[in-house]
């Protein structure tokens, strides 16, 4: 702990501002290693506080400040798919897969061990705060698919499709950051296209949100795009037809 540390320890903080001080020097250790590896030494050298101050305000230790670390995180995350249902659906998609690619980038080591668990994070008042971001962007998908009462095909598509963004995102980080950012979000754009397609060749709910997505879908847009590059490959396919 640095020598200014019991200085910087009494200033004159209310509760709240005193708990995110805590909370924001938890999440920038745990964005940059994993949370088996966080002691909470770390945390309060990081705050520059001490160690029972931090005992204060998490009675329970590690695993309070780790699982409040994460509600804090977790909300960040299930803002990132709150976009106005305004434009190209893909569009919005996009912009929302930019928010959440730019929250996996910065929090990196500490986005692993989020999804992947540990030893720390392995109970159940974690896991129901991870799946409660899946839950969340669910929502918000499917408010934006303008669907109020989303049967089981078209429920099961998007749950699909968020775990494959959670996958990519994690094999990005293993591949060390490759693709481009830019490029895997347009990759994942295009992953829910298709899903929703396959989906529609077997659900009439679903092939309805598709046929009016596409009405305000642009040629330049990602459907467009996409269109371009994947027909010529199925085009010599038509004895299939």
């Amino acid at each position: 702990m640095t020598s200014d540390a019991p200085t910087r320890a009494y200033r004159r903080l209310s509760v709240e501002e005193r708990r995110s001080q805590l909370l924001d020097a938890a999440l920038e250790l745990f964005a940059h290693h994993a949370p088996e590896d966080v002691s909470l030494d770390d945390v309060a050298e990081a705050a520059g506080v001490s160690r029972p101050l931090v005992y204060r305000y998490f009675p329970g230790g590690k695993q309070q400040l780790y699982e409040a670390a994460l509600r804090t995180a977790a909300e960040e995350l299930e803002h990132c798919f709150d976009e106005p249902a305004e434009g190209p659906l893909t569009r919005r998609l996009a912009r929302a897969l930019d928010r959440y690619l730019d929250f996996v980038d910065t929090h990196d080591t500490g986005f692993s061990a989020l999804l992947q668990g540990g030893s720390v994070v392995e109970t159940s008042r974690a896991t129901a705060i991870v799946d409660g971001v899946r839950r969340a962007a669910a929502d918000h998908i499917l408010r934006h698919l303008a669907v109020a009462e989303p049967g089981l095909r078209l429920r099961m598509t998007v749950r699909m499709w968020i775990t494959s963004v959670e996958a990519a995102s994690l094999i990005w980080l293993d591949e060390g950051k490759r693709p481009d950012i830019g490029e895997l979000r347009d990759w994942l754009v295009e992953q829910f296209v298709a899903c929703l397609t396959a989906t529609a060749g077997r659900d009439p709910q679903t092939a309805a949100v598709v046929r009016q997505a596409l009405t305000v879908e642009t040629s330049d847009g990602a459907v467009g795009s996409l269109a371009r590059r994947v027909l010529p490959v199925v085009g010599d396919a038509g004895h299939l037809l």
